[in-house]
This record gives structure tokens, C-alpha cells and sequence, in this order.
């Protein structure tokens, strides 16, 4: 707040310079000074005429002003609705709006200072799609009979046509991400493979990664259906740091551990809980959930990440079946895992 204020002191001396002693810009002028800031969003300006007032947009943020009758006058440049400086307005020049450069410092500064702060924040920087077995492991297999005539469908199928359009989603929705996968195609990959590649994600300080594996399900019982989400027991331990990169003791090292153990276990039970709400979001009442559940499965242990196993149906269920074999139910668990991803990005980033 202290340095905010001082901020504002300085601005607001400013506006005893002289008038013509104050340089302007064009709007080009300034909008071509703040593209660089953030290379991959384009610089947008909203106008409003009748009320005079202005918008810039860039990223996430945004600065609001309205415009001076009279060249030098002082108003307030105001951004996220939240930080408020006193500047020069910019004003109506022989018909073109024209920015007094200490407005447009006060833009560029502070468009620059929000962006490094984005950058410092906590954020997803990929995410691993593992659609289950592949190649010669087929995974659960299931059968429907209709007029007379009946089907074999694999588990390695379902989830891999949900995986792939799950992907072409994120990619689309996530510029700045990576959406990885662990296969693509109908290829057999090792349990091993799939962590190991998982972990090979090169991220930075402050990123992460989230694993999503997709199965279905099989039950002696034809009358069990519905969709479950699993993530690690709280009680597994596992080695999640390399001692060898800290400069530190065995003791504290073992403290760093157990807390990223437990960090991961929060934000996997989390994920989870968000995959469950966004199933609920598209299928409501239609199929059963059966919540979230624990077990130290070998892709969710070994993934040195927050990761869940997410199982859509049954496959030996007639009416999970169908939504599996289907064009429109296959979309439907592709939306539902799409939803709680988001829900969890949308958490964890904030």
C-alpha cells in the first residue's frame, strides 16, 4: 500500500508541468507500446462515446479512464477496479484522442508490473491426459445385443476417443498450457512409461502438473453403473524429492517431503471433487455417482503430481454401455471431465 501511494504522490506532481511541456501519443502509438508486455494477447481498446469513457485490455487486466475537456486536465486511470491513479486524461485533439505521455507511462508501467505478477503466481502448466491400456491390452470388454445382433467394444477405445477430444478442448481452451498425452493412438504403454513420462515434464518454479488417467469399469453385478473418481490414500508414503538437488539434512529433507506429500494429496482430492461436480453438471441425475475413493493406484502413486483415476461406467452396465458406444454420450464424458478440470484450473490459479 506504501508504495502505491507513493506511486500516485509522483503521478499526481506531475500534473503541474506545464502543458507544453507534456508530449502525447496517438492511440496507435500507445497500443504499440503495451503489445510487447504480453506477446501472446493482443492489446484491445474499448471506446464508449457517449459517456467519453475508455478501456484498455491486456491479458487478464484492465485499465479504465475518461477523457479531459481540456488538454492537461487531471482525472483518475483506474485498473482491475481496484488501483487508482491520479493522471493527465488524455483529450480530444482536432477530432483524434490523444495520450499524454505520463498517462501512457502510468498504462505501460503498471500493465507490465500486473503481468509479473501473473507470472510469479501459482499456475497449471500442463496437463497429462492418460487414456488407460492400448495396443494388446484391451482393457475391460463388454458386449450389447441389439435386434438380434451383437457388439464387442474394448475399454482401450472408449477412453482413448474421450482422451483425444479432451485434448483437442484443453488445447483449444489453454494456449499457454501443455496438453500432453501419454498415447494417442492404439499403442500398447507401460504403467512405468506413463509416470515416467508424466514426471519428465520440464515446469518452473511456481508451475505444476495434473494427471488425469481414464478407465471404465466391469462389475459381476450388471446393475452397477455410474462414474467414480480415485486419488492416493493419505496414509501412502513415497519419496518425492531428490535429495541430491537440496543442500540440506536427511531430517529437514524428510519434513520437505511429507509436506508435498500432503500438498499433492489436497490438491489431488481436490481435483477430484471437481471432476465429480463438473460429471454432475452434465449428467445430473441420469448416472449415479459413486464418489470419490482412495487406492494407491500404480499411475496415481508413481506421479509425482497431483493425479486421480477416473473411472466414466461399466462396461458390463446395458445403459453405461450405450453411453459409451455412442457419438453423443461419448461427448457428454468428454464435457464432464473437460468441467472439472477447468473448475480445478480455475481454483488452484486463483
Amino acid at each position: 500500500m506504501k508504495s502505491s501511494s507513493f506511486r500516485t504522490i509522483i503521478f499526481f506532481a506531475l500534473l503541474f508541468i506545464p502543458c507544453y511541456l507534456m508530449p502525447a501519443l496517438t492511440l496507435d502509438e500507445v497500443v504499440n507500446s503495451l503489445q510487447p508486455i504480453v506477446p501472446n494477447e493482443t492489446v484491445q481498446f474499448r471506446w464508449d462515446p457517449l459517456f467519453r469513457e475508455g478501456v484498455f485490455y491486456l491479458g487478464d487486466h484492465y485499465g479504465t479512464f475518461s477523457t479531459a475537456s481540456r488538454q492537461g486536465q487531471p482525472g483518475y486511470l483506474i485498473f482491475n477496479n481496484q488501483e487508482v491513479f491520479s493522471v493527465p486524461l488524455p483529450y480530444n485533439d482536432s477530432g483524434r484522442l490523444v495520450f499524454p505521455d505520463t498517462f501512457a507511462s502510468v498504462l505501460r508501467d503498471t500493465f507490465t508490473r500486473l503481468h509479473e505478477n501473473d507470472l510469479s503466481r501459482f499456475r497449471i502448466a500442463a496437463i497429462i491426459i492418460d487414456p488407460g491400456h492400448g495396443g494388446r491390452d484391451p482393457g475391460t470388454v463388454g458386449t450389447l445385443t441389439a435386434n438380434g445382433r451383437t457388439t464387442t467394444f474394448y475399454e482401450k477405445d472408449i477412453v482413448l476417443s474421450v482422451a483425444l477430444s479432451l485434448r483437442d478442448r484443453l488445447i483449444h481452451t489453454y494456449s499457454d498450457k501443455q496438453i500432453l498425452m501419454t498415447r494417442d493412438t492404439d499403442v500398447y504403454v507401460s504403467l512405468e512409461q506413463r509416470s515416467d513420462m508424466a514426471n519428465a515434464v520440464a515446469i518452473k518454479e511456481n508451475e505444476a502438473v495434473i494427471f488425469i488417467s481414464i478407465h471404465v469399469n466391469w462389475g459381476a453385478n450388471p446393475n452397477a453403473r455410474g462414474y467414480e473418481v480415485w486419488h492416493i490414500t493419505s496414509g501412502h508414503r513415497r519419496s518425492l524429492l531428490d535429495p541430491s538437488m537440496y543442500d540440506y539434512s536427511s531430517d529437514i529433507i524428510a519434513i520437505l517431503n511429507a509436506m508435498l506429500e500432503e500438498e499433492f494429496t489436497t490438491e489431488s482430492i481436490l481435483l477430484a471433487d471437481s471432476i465429480l461436480q463438473g460429471f454432475n453438471q452434465v449428467f445430473g441425475n441420469s448416472l449415479p455417482s459413486r464418489g470419490r475413493k482412495a487406492n494407491d493406484w500404480f499411475v496415481v502413486r508413481n506421479s509425482r503430481m497431483p493425479a486421480v483415476l477416473v473411472e466414466l461406467g461399466f462396461v458390463s452396465n446395458r445403459q453405461d454401455a450405450e453411453l459409451m458406444t455412442n457419438e453423443e454420450g461419448l461427448q457428454r464424458f468428454t464435457d464432464s471431465l473437460y468441467n472439472g478440470i477447468v473448475n480445478f484450473i480455475g481454483i488452484f490459479e486463483r
